[in-house]
């Protein structure tokens, strides 16, 4: 029998000692915060980066939101460099790289004159910070969820997961309310001048904290079975993992495909066109907005209320299964899709308060499972490639142009109902895909042996056999 260690095995069982775990996901779960912090600054100041770096016009909003978009074309290939060389050289190594360039990329935005003082060349900076965000962070989630779920124990995996998602919220929301406050405490003349490029500032400490979390791990205990394994110093090459991943393990990269696009469809729509939606969109196209500071808590709000409610979804899911979840949430969009736009369109806070809340409470369905689904499907030797590969093609296809395609939509047809249509079709995405997707919870991760984390729990799983 072995001993038990933060990465040891008993009766062939791996076991994660608990204060390991906790570091690992605090680690993992800083990157989420720290990527999402700029996604809510963005989103909540898209109004003040239209003015400062875009020639004024129709189609500024627009450009705004294209050049939000432009950063999950680069997310690919992000994904394609960092996911095979995380198969390769570790995940703690490459965690650390994209961690603070994601965070430099967000502080060189604070940076940027703006158009009024050097013209063009404004615009063009700011797409180069967005290139070098969307780059970094098509190495970074995939890999923080791989992290986490070869860490976590199996019957415990949801919960553990789950706090992945909560990092994306307590971002975006922590990047919502600063974006929100800093017009009630500064002047609009010290707001329009520099206050602005304050939370932009704040995403390199955020950056060096999630490196110094980081460095200060071991590789997970999954990639040091793979490695003691292997004949080679190094995972698996990154020839031989892209050729697996778009071979044998297609179908699967097609289901997490699904997953992804359905679960960001409804984030994205959340979390970066709604704002811009209540405050301008519905009141030009002969609805009744909110004013912009009433939108902005309403959505803080209820980003602040998921962060409490993920982790016990995530811990439901550990105990029912994930597929329930998220068929409640595929089954929702479906059915509510429409009705939910339509509660946001006559400008009452009471309405636009519940179509923002029945949205996000579809989203945490996803959300609260995803990050402990989609590692269990691959095997650790591809696991780390096939996952960000997968998660960014999707999402930069289907789900990172979401506000551009949305505000492209409304603009040419002046029907307001799009994003309901939109939410719909993302539904009958997930659901198809949830039909084929094998149900992960309390199993081992594909070919891995399973994983506890204690040592009565580990013989308890080896006498079962599980």
């Amino acid at each position: 029998m072995d001993e038990a260690t933060a990465g040891g095995t008993v009766d062939g069982v791996t076991v994660t000692d608990p204060a390991t775990m906790k570091r690992a996901v605090s680690a993992a779960a800083i990157g989420n915060v720290t990527e999402w912090f700029d996604f809510g600054v963005y989103g909540y100041l898209a109004t003040t980066i239209e003015a400062e770096f875009f020639p004024p016009g129709p189609l500024s909003q627009v450009a705004v939101f294209a050049t939000f978009a432009i950063a999950f074309f680069f997310r690919p290939l992000g994904g394609l460099f960092f996911g095979p060389l995380g198969d390769r050289i570790g995940r703690t190594k490459v965690l650390s790289m994209t961690v603070i360039l994601m965070a430099l990329g967000t502080f060189l935005i604070g940076l940027i004159p703006s158009y009024a003082s050097i013209g063009l060349a404004a615009p063009i900076l700011l797409v180069c910070a967005r290139v070098l965000q969307g780059f970094s962070t098509g190495g970074e989630y995939a890999g923080a969820m791989t992290f986490i779920a070869e860490y976590s124990p199996d019957r415990r995996r949801g919960f553990f997961g789950s706090f992945l998602e909560l990092g994306t919220f307590v971002g975006y929301a922590l990047g919502a309310t600063i974006a929100t406050v800093l017009p009630l405490v500064l002047s609009p003349e010290i707001m329009s001048s520099w206050g602005w490029r304050i939370p932009f500032f704040v995403a390199l400490p955020l950056g060096i904290v999630g490196v110094y979390l980081r460095v200060r791990l071991e590789e997970t205990p999954a990639f040091q079975t793979l490695l003691a394994e292997s004949e080679k110093r190094e995972g698996t090459a990154v020839k031989d993992g892209l050729k697996l991943i778009f071979t044998r393990y297609l179908p699967t990269f097609i289901m997490v495909g699904g997953i992804v696009v359905v679960w960001n469809v409804t984030n994205y729509m959340l979390t970066s066109y709604m704002p811009t939606y209540l405050e301008t969109t519905v009141d030009q196209h002969g609805g009744t907005s909110i004013d912009s500071t009433t939108s902005s808590w309403l959505q803080i709000i209820v980003l602040w209320a998921a962060v409490f409610v993920i982790p016990l979804l995530g811990r439901l899911s550990d105990r029912i299964g994930r597929k329930p979840i998220m068929w409640t949430g595929a089954a929702g969009l479906i059915v509510l899709g429409v009705p939910m736009i339509l509660l946001m369109q006559n400008g009452s806070v009471p309405t636009v308060f519940l179509g923002l809340l029945l949205m996000g409470a579809l989203l945490i369905c996803f959300s609260s499972t995803s990050p402990s689904t989609l590692p269990a499907l691959f095997p650790t030797e591809i696991r780390y490639g096939g996952l960000s590969i997968a998660f960014n093609i999707f999402v930069s296809a289907f789900a990172g142009t979401v506000s551009l395609v949305m505000s492209a939509l409304v603009l040419a047809t002046g029907d307001l109902l799009w994003p309901g249509y939109y939410l719909i079709a993302a539904g009958v995405i997930g659901a198809i895909t949830l039909y084929f997707l094998p149900e992960t919870a309390r199993r081992p991760l594909r070919d891995s042996r399973p994983a506890a984390s204690s040592e009565a729990e580990a013989r308890e799983l080896a006498r079962s056999g599980t």
